[in-house]
Order: structure tokens, then sequence, then C-alpha cells
């Protein structure tokens, strides 16, 4: 059976998440909303704009709730998200954040260009930049292509000052496409738990990312767009002043990984952002002393990240050990009762992404009652 079959009749009634089917992907929807705000507010202070990533989400709804609050549009890991945010209505200002580069994809672009608005795509290599010319040529609508910049980790981007403009150069040449600017994601300073650490590492990669700006202004290229950042380096960059936009998406959740970091550099032990982004479990097995089995595993539940959080429903202090495929244990503090037979125990999302691609179903809650529930619409849309 379906979410919609399983729980639709649960919506509205007064504590219906305690009888949801579990294991079940929750959204703390009043959570949700303040964390929306929350950056929307930070980001108008600061004159910069939003481009939220929807690989966070893979939601159409949450996609719109960000637009509601002011983004300009979404980022989208691959074509396949940004065809699903199409899809749903959400039209305007998708920039797809990797490269695009077999026939198929690239003939998949062209049409999603045909039918949105201000559609981008990025672009490391000369050969990818004459593929796209071509094609945007052939269908008769300019694209939109952003220069990806190698931040140091070697997995997407340019990976020089010069190779940036030479690219630049290569992408003017093209009568179809349009420069609209540059891109760097500086993805491994995100997780830096200590605020000093992290502004010092963002310090090192803002240098470098100036460089290529001089350089591609210098060449008569002065980039229109300066996109990247994230959840763990807005704070910092915004006062560097590099992006003119910032691709934020776990900010929306905040899972396990980004609670534990520094975000504000306040001295205070406390996100500016609230874990929005649950699973619910429940207590199946309570026959070992000082410990229940719950049936939430890995397919339940990230396994790249640190295990999950005990949030709920369980002792303060309990902790999650994974027991395989369907099962967890909870283990409380010792001297502390575990939860009984059958009783819910709330966990954190260890790394949200991943963890969302495991669902087919948000199951949206206001304290705890259901409230709505909203498709993950591009699950598995690796492609």
């Amino acid at each position: 059976m379906t979410d919609q079959d399983l729980h639709a009749g649960l919506i509205g009634a007064q504590g219906s998440r305690r009888d949801l089917n579990t294991p079940v992907l929750v959204i703390d929807r009043p959570a949700l909303e303040r964390n929306i705000a929350r950056m929307a507010a930070f980001a108008a202070e600061k004159g910069a704009k939003l481009r939220p990533h929807a690989k966070t989400h893979k939601s159409v709804d949450i996609a719109k709730l960000q637009i509601a609050a002011g983004a300009v549009g979404l980022c989208c890991a691959k074509i396949g998200e940004a065809e699903i945010l199409a899809d749903g209505g959400v039209t305007t200002g998708l920039l797809i954040t990797s490269p695009v580069v077999s026939a198929p994809a690239i003939a998949r672009l062209v049409a999603l260009n045909g039918r949105t608005t201000d559609l981008m795509t990025v672009v490391d290599h000369p050969a990818n930049v004459a593929a796209l010319g071509a094609a945007a040529n052939a269908a008769g609508k300019a694209l939109r292509v952003i220069i990806d910049l190698d931040p140091g980790i070697h997995r997407t981007g340019v990976a020089s000052p010069e190779a940036a403009v030479a690219l630049m150069q290569a992408i003017k040449a093209q009568p179809s496409l349009i420069y609209a600017g540059l891109q760097c994601y500086c993805g491994m300073q995100q997780h830096i738990k200590g605020f000093a650490d992290r502004k010092a590492n963002l310090e090192d990669r803002g240098a470098y990312i100036r460089s290529v700006i001089d350089a591609l202004t210098a060449a008569g290229g002065p980039p229109p767009i300066v996109s990247g950042s994230g959840t763990g380096s807005h704070r910092i960059d915004a006062e560097l002043g590099i992006f003119t936009e910032f691709q934020v998406g776990s900010y929306v959740f905040m899972d396990g990984q980004y609670l534990v970091c520094d975000i504000a550099g306040d001295g205070v032990d406390q996100s500016p952002y609230e874990a929005a982004l649950l699973i619910d479990a429940r207590v199946v097995s309570a026959n070992t002393p000082g410990m229940v089995t719950v049936d939430a595993g890995f397919k339940a539940l990230s396994t790249d990240a640190e295990p999950p959080t005990v949030l709920g429903g369980a002792p303060d202090g309990s902790r999650y050990f994974f027991m395989g495929d369907e099962h967890g244990a909870i283990l409380p503090p010792s001297g502390t009762t575990p939860p009984g037979l059958g009783e819910r125990v709330i966990l954190g999302a260890p790394h949200c992404d991943p963890t969302v691609n495991l669902y087919d179903t948000y199951h949206v809650v206001d304290g705890d009652t259901l409230v709505a529930l909203w498709p993950v619409s591009a699950r598995g849309r690796s492609r």
C-alpha cells in the first residue's frame, strides 16, 4: 500500500501522527517555515539572492514555499530534478549545478530550456560548450551557461583562472549560448565544526575565487552571477562579499551533520535553524534489559554520517545504533527506563539528502497532527 492509502484518512485528526505506520519520514511544518523565513530574511539583509538547492528536499511543494519567500529559482543537481520541478510548475530560474554532457541528456536539456524561463546549466569543458552550442542553435532558443569552478576537490569545474577565461571565450564564440556567470561551491568547508576554522578555510577559497573573477573581468567577461555558498558557509560568505546568490540547501531541514556545527559564530551552542526533518520509528522488540529495538535501520536512514540522534520518545541521552537493514537499537543512559513495546521514538536525520531519497512521501505535521502528505517529487532522479 502507498503512503496515500495508509495515511490520507489521518490528515487533520488530532494526535494522528501517533498512528502513522513506521518508519516514516516526517516534516515539522512550523520549523520548516521558520527555517525558510530566517534564511530569506538573512539574504535580503545582506543583499544576496537565494537560489536554494532542491537536491536536499527533491520536493515541488517545498520549492514553491522557497519561491514564495523570495527565492529567484532553484538549483538542481541533475537534469531529472529540474524536469520534475518544471512539471510541477516551478519553471523560472532553474540552475543545473552539474555538467550535462551526454547526447541524450543534452537533448533533454534543450527541450527543458524550451519550456522554462532563464534555465541555466554549468560547463567546465570546451567540448561540452561546443555540444551545447550546437544543440541550442538547432533548437532555436539560446541557452544560459555558467562556468563551474573547481574549489580544490577535483570533482567538477575548471582548475585555474586561465582555464576559466578560455572557457568564457569559448562560450562567447557560440551564438546560441549566453555567458551567465560563475559557480563555485566549497563543499569541503561546509561541515567544519568550528566557526573560526571554517572562516579561515573559506577566506582562503574566497581569495582564489576573487582571482578568477578578476581574470574574467580583465578578459572582458565580468561574471553577471557568482553562485555558490551553502548552509555551513553562508554567514561567512555574506561578509566576504563574493557571491551574488546563495545555493543553500540543508538549512530547510538541518540534519545531524549541520546541527553540530557552529553556523552563526556567535558563541551560542545553538543553530539559527531548527531540525525540521525527522524519522518516526517504533519499538518492535523489548526483550533485552537496558535496550529496545526499533523498526528503522539501513533502509530508513542514511549511513554516510554519524548515526541519528534520538530526539524524542526515549530518555535524554539515549543513543541509536544500526542493527541491520530493518532495525536499530535504542540504548538509554544507565539507570533510566527505555521506551516500551509499540512506543514511538523520534530520530533526527543523519544526512538529509540521501535519507530523503529513501522515501516516497513527506508526512507533514504540526505538533502531533498530520496536516499534509507531500510527495518526494524527484526521488531517485539521479540522471
